[in-house]
Parts: C-alpha cells; sequence; structure tokens
C-alpha cells in the first residue's frame, strides 16, 4: 500500500534535523570559509614576525602560497575526478598516482644517486616529475574511464594492482641503495612546505591557471555529468570528450601538486567528502570552492598549529593522512561514498 504524505513528512523532516547544515546556503560557506582562509593566511604571516622582514616575509608567502596552491589543485582534481569516475571513494592519489611519485624518486635515486638528484637543476627534476606522472595518469584514466563497458570494479581492482606494483618496486630498490640515500630519498616522500623554491611556485601557478581556464568553462557540463554516463548523452554532452579534458586537468593539477611538495594521499578525499556534507546542493560552482577553501584552512591552520603550538615534531602531511584516513573509513562504514 503506498505512503501517505502525512506518512512521508516525518522522515522527511528526520532527515533534515540529521543534516542541519544542508539547510544552510552555500555562499554562506563560501563567505565564512574565505574568512576564516583570510585569518589564518594574516596570522600566519604576521605571527612573531621580527629580525629581517626583508628575509622572514618573502619566505613565509612562499610558503603560504605553496599550501594554497596545493589546496586548489587537490581539491579542484578531486571534485572533478569524483565527477567523472561517479564514485565519491575514487581520487588522483587512491588510485596509485602517490605511488608513482614514490617509485619516480626512487628510480632517480638508484639510478643517478642520491647526491646528484639533489644537485640536480630544480626545474629540470620538477618538470621531468610533471610529465612523467601527466604522461601516465592520463594514459590510465583515459582508458579507464572512457570506455563505456568499464566498472567501478575494474578501475578499482587496477588501482589497487598498479599501486601495490609500484610500491613494490620502490620497496626492492630501496633495499639496494646505499642507507646514507635511503635517508636523503626518505625526505622526499612526505609532503613538506618548508623547502620550497619560489621559482617553481612560479610555475606551478602558471600550470594550474592555465588548466583552471577550461575547467571553469566545463562547470555546466560537469553538473550534467553528475548525472551520470547515460543522461549526461541524453542531454546533449560529449562524454567521451568532456571525460578526456577533466583527465588532463586532473592530471596537470595533481601532477604540479605532487611534484611541488609531495604526495598527499587522503587530502583531497577528505576536503572533498567535507565538501559535500556541507552543500545543500550539488553544483560545482559551491562544491569546489568550499572544499578548495577547506583545503587553505586545514593547511594553513595545520601548519600554524605544528609550528606554534607542536614546533614541528611532526610532519602535517602526516597528520592529514591520519585525519582523513579515519574521515574515510566513517564515511565508507555509514555509506555516505557512493
Amino acid at each position: 500500500m503506498p505512503s501517505s504524505p502525512t506518512s512521508v513528512l516525518p522522515s522527511a523532516l528526520t532527515v533534515q534535523r540529521r543534516r542541519p547544515v544542508r539547510n544552510i546556503s552555500p555562499r554562506f560557506w563560501i563567505i565564512a570559509l574565505s574568512v576564516v582562509a583570510a585569518v589564518l593566511v594574516a596570522v600566519f604571516m604576521t605571527i612573531e614576525l621580527r629580525g629581517n622582514i626583508g628575509y622572514v616575509l618573502p619566505r613565509r608567502a612562499i610558503k603560504v602560497g605553496s599550501m594554497i596552491l596545493v589546496a586548489y589543485a587537490v581539491g579542484v582534481s578531486t571534485v572533478l575526478f569524483q565527477t567523472v569516475t561517479a564514485n565519491r571513494i575514487l581520487t588522483p592519489s587512491i588510485m596509485g598516482f602517490d605511488a608513482l611519485y614514490v617509485l619516480i624518486q626512487t628510480v632517480l635515486v638508484f639510478t643517478f644517486g642520491g647526491g646528484l638528484v639533489l644537485s640536480m637543476s630544480e626545474p629540470l627534476r620538477y618538470g621531468m616529475e610533471v610529465a612523467l606522472m601527466v604522461a601516465f595518469s592520463f594514459l590510465l584514466y583515459r582508458w579507464l574511464f572512457t570506455g563505456g563497458g568499464k566498472s567501478l570494479h575494474l578501475m578499482l581492482l587496477v588501482g589497487i594492482v598498479l599501486g601495490t606494483m609500484f610500491r613494490g618496486m620502490s620497496s626492492l630498490l630501496q633495499r639496494l641503495i646505499e642507507p646514507s640515500e635511503f635517508i636523503i630519498l626518505q625526505d622526499l616522500f612526505f609532503a613538506s612546505f618548508n623547502n620550497v623554491d619560489g621559482a617553481l611556485l612560479g610555475y606551478s601557478l602558471i600550470a594550474v591557471a592555465v588548466v583552471s581556464v577550461p575547467a571553469w568553462r566545463m562547470r555546466h557540463s560537469l553538473d550534467v555529468m553528475s548525472l551520470g554516463r547515460e543522461t549526461s548523452i541524453n542531454l546533449g554532452v560529449n562524454h567521451k570528450r568532456s571525460v578526456t579534458g577533466v583527465l588532463v586537468i586532473c592530471s596537470v593539477l595533481v601532477a604540479v601538486s605532487t611534484a611541488l611538495v609531495g604526495p598527499v594521499t587522503f587530502f583531497g578525499l577528505l576536503v572533498a567528502s567535507l565538501a559535500y556534507q556541507l552543500c545543500s546542493h550539488f553544483s560545482h560552482k559551491a562544491v569546489v570552492p568550499i572544499a578548495v577553501l577547506l583545503g587553505i584552512i586545514a593547511l594553513v591552520g595545520g601548519q600554524l598549529v605544528l609550528e606554534r603550538i607542536f614546533a614541528f615534531d611532526t610532519a602535517l602531511s602526516i597528520v592529514i593522512e591520519f585525519v582523513g584516513g579515519i574521515v574515510f573509513l566513517i564515511l565508507l562504514l555509514k555509506g555516505s561514498l557512493k
């Protein structure tokens, strides 16, 4: 017997009570998070500012700029990647991207030696890492996600297998290198915002700005693509071309972010999941800015706490990965990631 409107109403009210934040306008969240992010950036730039200000301020500006860029690149790429894959579990990092970065670093140290890698021109090494990761990720993701018969299980299986293979190859090479070079290699495995080169940050900003233009122009098509492949095709979206374009954008964003500071596996999943929890509707013009702002708050605020309270007792990336992993498990168990 069909349910009457009065019987459906209590359940709807119950859903609203469970998620009161969904009743708040995304514009409010964008404004509020922008204010919080701006305050954190201002505090980070000015707290305990003494000594040679002409030396301290530019270094802090580079650090803050790198955190903002990483938050933007990871947030945008994760939301777009989840749109084209139609699943909120998958991210470029979970699909083996970080394992590829570790393998590239290991092969470089194993082949040329740690001393030569560290003395290598930063732009040269940076460009090589970005080119390799973009080429690999684009070829892999395009093969996985543009075919009509590809399943979620195949995506997960290929990502896990490739990630395991990359980690196995890295582990084998790490056992063969000298202990002193392994110590050098370990420093490259964790995301760090303390030694970012200003020139590389400039190159990264240019690359991110270039791919952001087509991403912004595709925002309406992305809203339609979030309804599913068949629906988007029926509504006139060139699905294969759009997916290819999004994968190019995601590949560049994640490659630039990873090559600049190192891998952050669960960070994108963390900010994207929280952004979806806050949004009353899943339009990309609302979800993407909220995800980026949450990322800025997490990175700048987390770095501020680590520097001023814990005095660099641990790396920020370790804390973010720990919290992101917990959030991932909670959402997975609750069935929120679909």
